[in-house]
């Protein structure tokens, strides 16, 4: 008789599990194993396989994991959220669970187990675990297992970067290059994978309990389990590891089908049997790199002539010279002779051990040279340069740019442009005048190329060479982005999943570095761009589909030299020869001293500074050390001082903190707690005299550490908010540790105008609201009972200041005089600080015009001084013979050209715009400019500030830093400099005047008459009216087309790296347009609005002026919409009817969309929704065009009247708010068609209005004036703006009253409201308070699930949205959150991964309501909770539009 039985298949980023239970929930068959990236094989054998055993009898099936959304389409079974599906497990075998932490492939997740189960998921940047965790095993040369045997026997951390697998590679690399031990970096790897885990997933809640380890590398590998244990601090009763603990998921899918329909075994057999030959493949495709052999014989004739002279060892008799590059994967040797021939080669995987493979190699050299025979002079670059010239005896050490080119000059000696690409490392060197002209140098966040491949092709047990074999003929390359390459490995597993061969990848990945290169990198715009004699090397070339992608992408040749993986170490070799002098002895090992070295290495602290280093010290078997890990010269025993070269970063540093607290006797009110954090690095002097005077004992914070990060990386809501955002939450917990019951940080909304023709000055959204993000996910001060202040404050008006602080210390009972006396106080204290910094910058200028040296201005933010976030960079540039100037000290005399293409919004950027002014004028200076990972305004600023100095022919250098604390990619970088420098001082290269700045194309009244004007795509609902509106008032606009894959490109090539997803979006839009020659580029303009605000969107129009320029349409005129008048053009004009028109498209967009979305999923006849829409449409565009308000009034009426009447179906759905930054709430091929995502999964979607927005920005203004010292004008203007726009709301809102199924939206008086107690209104970046008031309404109205979608690191969205997602929770516990960020790299698949975990629990309350008590509504319920249309958008990128 057949039996039931219950199959749960599990197909992850690198397994496939499959469990068979029987009736009793007995797994009765179980199977294990790796798919190596043939997913659909692998499943079809691991099914057939557990078929065998039950063909006559019957089964449910169910499947989950990240492939299983495919394999549901394929096989026809059903799907279930793998978070749910590990939750079912949980609670059938170990109920008593209070956290679950579950780690797969390449996901993570924390289920907590409460009233209300909170499940989390990673999103795609915290890239992989067990993936992770094979690509650092493979850096070690072992695999998991091994990593984990070697974490048995480790003796010390290492802090590695937790955001990502490539900062961790660059983390890993500098470790092994310095000699740590490999014990020690596998338990490191397994750390950064646990403050991974805990800061990007449990973002603020604790993870206290009972505690179960789940998924496959937390069963087999039990180090990582004890890292866990150890920082979670568990005992051994809250430790739960189940039996079975990798398959928990399959085992949920396979108890969540027994509510399916059963089918016989046999029936899932034929199914897959029809499998085989199913395609799934939907990923976008790319041109092969090969049409056919013939074309790849041809390619490889032609790169066959670049050849290197080569001579015989054994025969030659002569001098010898030796060069070595000890590259981050790999290591390599050329021995030459004089002639340039070389004599010996070696190239090879360094294997983690740079020094032993080196000492290897020079044994082989030594056993083949002829006797008698003396290597006259070596020289050594690359990541293990100091360790194995110390080691060795090496004579010259040499940066490895300029090994390249040497390199690079022996075969094309009028070579102009180098690309090398290796393992870890991109190289770019442009050459003008026999001179390096600028060195570009990939940044940790795009990097890994050559080791991404060879890690990828080791995964699925192949070579790198056969790997990338497989892709020169194939022959549907797949588009893996040119993003960083963990959004790649993403974007690999999800094209697995889909069918895609191993060819395509492989071509696909090819592709991939060198867009990477070239679009993120080197930044072209243009292929002329890369000079007419291109030479390309790194061991990455030696690849044929490398060099073939370089030269399909870019659309020019190069010359590809036969030991392209050579170059570094022959150009070394060349060194060696130059410095060669008649009669020097070489100090390099000779045979017998080789025979005798051994070197073994130890840990100790260093002590001799508050850094307090974990140094690892290498002993030679000489008696000589080599001290590496230390982040100032005095752990390696260097006293810099007796150079005499000033470091103002130290000196502003101490000026800053130096002051000394009242005694508690003397301290008649009290302590104070300050955290010495972000914009405390300015305010500190300020805050501790105000304090000082008014009688309080000040408590700063102790120094920053990584320690200090730990504290408090439990309580980070968002893994993608800055360094210092994130150090500022373990400086909290450091004062609560001490027992601070007051803690004071305010939000500073604007600073000082210290430039005064600057658009503003104002603090960017994290320096000015963080301490919100404090107070809402720090649950420490609550249970501790601290009194945390964090008032919104304006430092630019004394008098507002005063009275802010009176308002604010009213508690305090302290007089107004006495605040008065203690600003003033503070005030003369601040300006003090500020003349000691500039006669600090004075002095040192002297200094360096008198002793002829040269000096760094190493420019970034006040925050930047903190050692723990610059990693010691201003002691290395002390230590290369250099002054270290700081920004600050210098930017008061500089005279800046005016008007910059920016918006100069920002005070401390202000200071950089005009220190690059002043470095550019000198030649005894060069400007290096510091920007903290995730810092979105940098996006702005770099690129503002390499023109400055780029228009004066002076170098520009960024140094981009993170918790990262290795120094290497920094050093290549300040030694690159330096190098330029004395090669431009020996060209007799000066500053000079070689571009002014471009004017700007002001927008005539006689265009007005010819141009069309092009307005980017926003919210296509909206978009047509506007279109219409502004057409009828004398104007030719044109609304353009939805985004596709091409515009995304574009925007990508043309938009500065770190810029956000919108700002991609909006150019590409614009310059995709603009190439498709279907306008008259003499007759076209380009309109965007400007609201001015905090807000790098301010700044879309300075993009978008650049993008113009790079790709040759610099005559096009770019029109400002702005409120605040921030550009004039007489060709475009504001009138009452336009005004009126635009508010009438703008009401009809909201009304439309609020009353399709609230109907359409519960329609009785299929479309029927959508035609009513259709017709409206039409009716609306002809009432816009007419302008006649009776009319306008007259549809609305009958709008909400023919919707509330459309036949629909007695059914419940689960309601979703769509909440975020306004392009991607508001597009539907930015959020990739979410609502129709949402519609097709079961939801009703709540969209809040567009006029919220407009709305919030007007209610702005009051808040300024009552609180922040702006004109009452202003506010006389906002609340003008918003009597208007209720006068055209007022019909709808009455219609919508009277409805059966609609509800009118609320005031903005009242969002203002309701948000207060979780936010202040001072939180005014991007969509701000709005986007904090609008989840809080959709909850109160019955809307407790929503989708809050921004843009990767969208930098408003730390605060007042991933930011009060903890706050909200605990306020309204029935809220599901879910926030998804948007990108062009993200993979959908993880993005639909986590919509569909929030749906699971969406529906799963609507069971749980059933019984009518809920406001979860029915289709044609009489219930008002509906859409809350709340306001709305215009987003953080909102600022733009």
């Amino acid at each position: 008789m057949a039996q039931l039985f219950h199959l749960g298949l599990d197909v992850g980023s690198t397994t496939v599990k499959v469990v068979i239970t029987n009736q009793n929930d007995e797994v009765v068959y179980s199977k294990y194993r790796r798919h190596l990236s043939d997913v659909k094989n692998s499943i079809i054998d691991i099914l057939m396989d557990a078929c065998e055993g039950f063909k006559g009898d019957n089964i449910t099936v169910m499947v989950t994991g990240s492939g299983g959304l495919s394999v549901n389409k394929w096989l026809g079974i059903e799907f279930i959220q793998e978070v749910v599906a590990c939750t079912k497990s949980i609670e059938n075998y170990i109920p008593k669970t209070d956290v679950a932490i579950e780690l797969g492939g390449e996901d993570a997740k924390i289920t907590y187990f409460d009233v209300n189960i909170d499940q989390r998921m990673n999103s795609s940047c915290a890239g992989g675990t067990g993936a992770f965790i094979d690509q650092m095993a493979s850096l070690l040369e072992t695999d998991a297992a091994g990593l984990n045997e070697l974490s048995k026997k480790h003796r010390a951390i290492y802090p590695i970067a937790s955001r990502c697998g490539v900062f961790a590679k660059t983390d890993i690399q500098a470790l092994l290059n310095q000699g740590a031990s490999k014990e020690d970096i596998a338990a490191s790897i397994f750390q950064s994978i646990v403050n991974q885990t805990i800061s990007g997933l449990a973002c603020g809640r604790p993870i206290r309990g009972n505690v179960a380890f789940l998924g496959g590398p937390l069963h087999f590998l039990p180090e990582l389990r004890k890292r866990f244990v150890k920082t979670l601090k568990l005992k051994d009763e809250q430790t739960i590891v189940p039996k079975e603990a990798q398959l928990f998921v399959a085992l949920g899918a396979a108890i969540a089908s027994k509510n399916t329909e059963s089918i016989p075994f046999s029936s899932l057999m034929e199914r897959l049997l029809r499998a085989e030959n199913a395609s799934i493949d939907d990923s976008h495709k790319l041109r092969p790199l090969f049409k056919d052999e013939e074309e790849l014989n041809e390619f490889r004739a032609k790169h066959s002539v670049s050849s290197i002279k080569r001579g015989d060892l054994k025969s030659y008799k002569g001098d010898y010279f030796l060069g070595i590059d000890a590259g981050s994967t790999t290591t390599k040797a050329v021995l030459m002779d004089k002639d340039n021939r070389m004599l010996y080669s070696y190239y090879g995987n360094n294997k983690g051990n740079p020094l032993n493979l080196t000492v290897e190699i020079l044994k082989d050299i030594y056993s083949k040279l002829p006797e008698g025979a003396v290597i006259r002079n070596s020289a050594i670059t690359g990541y293990g340069e100091e360790l194995i010239k110390a080691a060795l005896g090496v004579d010259v050490g040499e940066v490895e740019t300029i090994a390249h080119y040497k390199a690079a000059k022996l075969f094309l000696p009028d070579v102009d442009f180098i690309l090398d690409i290796g393992g870890q490392d991109m190289k770019c060197m442009k050459i003008k005048d026999g001179a390096i002209e600028s060195i570009l140098l990939n940044e940790a966040c795009s990097s890994g190329c050559g080791s991404f491949i060879e890690t990828f092709a080791h995964s699925i047990d192949m070579g790198v060479k056969e790997f990338l074999e497989l892709g020169l003929l194939a022959e549907n390359p797949v588009d893996l982005g040119s993003r960083c390459t963990v959004f790649m490995n993403s974007m690999v597993k999800q094209a697995q999943k889909e069918g895609a061969t191993v060819g395509d990848i492989s071509a696909g990945i090819t592709y991939s570095v060198i867009k990477n290169a070239l679009f993120k990198v080197i930044k072209i715009r243009n292929p002329k761009e890369l000079g007419k004699n291109i030479v390309v090397q790194g061991g990455t070339f030696y690849n044929d589909a490398v060099l073939r992608s370089f030269e399909l992408i870019s659309g020019r040749e190069a010359v590809r030299p036969d030991i392209a993986g050579l170059m570094g170490a022959l150009g070394a070799a060349i060194i060696a020869k130059e410095n060669y002098k008649d009669g020097y002895e070489s100090k390099l090992l000779v045979k017998e001293e080789l025979e005798k070295f051994s070197f073994e290495t130890s840990m100790r602290r260093c002590g001799l500074c508050g850094n307090n280093c974990l140094l690892t010290v290498n002993h030679f078997s000489d008696g000589r050390e080599y001290i590496s890990g230390n982040r100032c010269e005095k752990g390696a025993g260097v006293d810099v001082s007796k150079q005499g070269l000033p470091n103002l970063y130290e000196y502003k540093y101490n000026r800053t903190f130096r002051y000394k607290p009242l005694s508690k006797d003397d301290a008649a009110r009290g302590e104070v707690g300050i955290p010495r954090v972000l914009n405390m690095y300015e305010n500190y002097p300020f805050w501790f005299t105000f304090f000082t005077e008014l009688k309080f004992r000040v408590l700063i914070s102790r120094r920053s550490s990584r320690a200090v990060y730990e504290m408090g990386i439990g309580t980070i809501p968002s893994e993608s908010v800055c360094y210092p955002g994130k150090l500022a939450h373990g400086h909290v917990m450091d004062l609560i540790n001490r027992g601070v019951k007051f803690i004071f940080y305010p939000c500073i909304f604007y600073e000082e105008k210290e430039q005064k023709d600057a658009n503003n000055h104002l603090n960017c959204p994290i320096v000015a609201s963080y301490p919100e993000t404090i107070k809402n996910n720090m649950e420490e001060l609550k249970e501790n009972n601290v009194k945390f202040m964090n008032p919104f404050l304006s430092l630019d008006n004394k008098d507002a200041l005063k009275e802010g602080l009176y308002k604010a210390f009213e508690e305090f009972g302290i007089s107004k005089r006495e605040i008065d006396n203690a600003v003033d106080k503070a005030w003369v204290e601040r300006e003090n600080v500020k003349k000691d910094i500039v006669q600090k910058g004075e002095e040192t200028l002297r200094l360096l015009e008198k002793e002829g040296k040269k000096g760094i201005v190493l420019a970034g933010r006040p925050y930047h001084i903190d050692p723990e976030i610059n990693h010691g960079i201003a002691s290395l540039i002390n230590t290369l013979g250099m002054a270290v100037l700081t920004e600050d000290s210098v930017a008061h005399l500089a005279d800046v050209q005016r008007p910059l293409r920016v918006v100069d919004q920002w005070t401390y950027h202000s200071r950089l715009y005009a220190a690059a002014s002043f470095v550019a004028k000198r030649d005894d200076l060069e400007l290096v400019q510091l920007n903290s990972f995730g810092c979105g305004l940098d996006a702005v600023t770099c690129d503002q500030v390499q023109e400055i100095l780029n228009n004066n022919n002076k170098m520009y250098t960024a140094l981009k830093i993170d918790e990262v604390n290795n120094l290497g990619a920094a050093k290549i970088r300040l030694r690159s400099l330096k190098a330029a420098m004395e090669e431009r001082d020996k060209n007799g290269i000066k500053h000079k005047v070689r571009n002014s700045p471009a004017k700007r194309v002001v927008f005539t009244e006689d265009m007005r008459k010819e141009h069309t004007i092009l307005i980017p795509q926003m919210s296509p609902i909206h978009f047509q009216f506007l279109e219409e509106a502004v057409n009828t008032c004398g104007y030719n606009i044109e609304i353009l087309p939805s985004v596709d894959k091409a515009c995304i490109d574009e925007g990508l090539r043309y938009v500065n790296n770190d810029a956000c997803y919108p700002s991609i979006i909006v150019v590409g839009q614009f310059i995709e347009a603009l190439k498709s020659g279907k306008y008259d580029l003499n007759n076209t303009s380009i309109m965007m609005t400007q609201t001015g605000g905090v807000c790098r969107a301010s700044n879309y129009i300075a993009f978008l002026r650049k993008a113009l320029k790079d790709a040759g349409f610099g005559q096009v005129p770019v029109i400002s919409v702005s409120p605040s008048g921030l550009e004039s053009n007489p060709g475009f004009k504001y009138s009452m009817g336009l005004a009126s028109k635009c508010t009438m498209a703008i009401m009809y967009g909201d009304l439309l969309s609020n009353v399709l979305y609230r109907v359409r999923p519960y329609e009785r006849d299929k479309d029927s929704a959508n035609e009513l829409y259709n017709k409206w449409v039409d009716k609306c565009i002809e009432s816009v065009k007419d302008g006649n308000k009776r009319t306008y009034r007259r549809n609305i009426k009958q709008i909400v009247d023919e919707f509330d009447n459309l036949p629909l179906k007695d059914i419940k759905k689960p309601r979703v708010g769509l909440v975020g930054e306004i392009l991607v709430k508001y597009h539907p091929t930015a959020n990739n068609n979410l609502i129709e995502t949402l519609e097709s999964e079961g939801a009703e979607v709540v969209v809040p209005d567009l006029t919220g927005f407009l709305l919030y920005c007007a209610y702005n203004e009051d808040y300024k004036y009552r609180y922040l010292g702006k004109r009452k004008l202003n506010k006389a203007v906002g609340d003008i703006a918003i009597k208007y726009l209720e006068y055209y709301r007022k019909g709808m809102k009455a219609a919508l009253k009277k409805s059966k199924r609609f509800t009118p939206p609320t005031t903005i008086y009242n969002l203002g409201k309701i948000v207060s107690p979780v936010l202040s209104l001072g939180n005014q970046a991007g969509e701000g308070w709005l986007l904090t008031a609008e989840m809080i309404e959709l909850i109160e109205s019955g809307v407790y699930n929503i989708v809050c979608v921004q843009p990767f690191a969208c930098l408003p969205n730390h605060i007042t949205g991933k930011g009060v997602i903890k706050a909200l929770k605990e306020m309204y516990p029935k809220a599901n959150i879910s926030a998804i960020d948007y990108d062009p790299g993200a993979s959908e698949v993880n993005q639909l991964n986590r919509i569909k975990l929030m749906l699971s629990s969406a529906f799963k309350n609507l069971d749980e309501n059933k019984d009518g008590k809920d406001n979860e509504n029915d289709g044609d319920s009489n219930s008002n909770n509906m859409n809350n249309t709340v306001g709305s958008v215009i987003t953080g990128a909102a600022d733009g539009f």
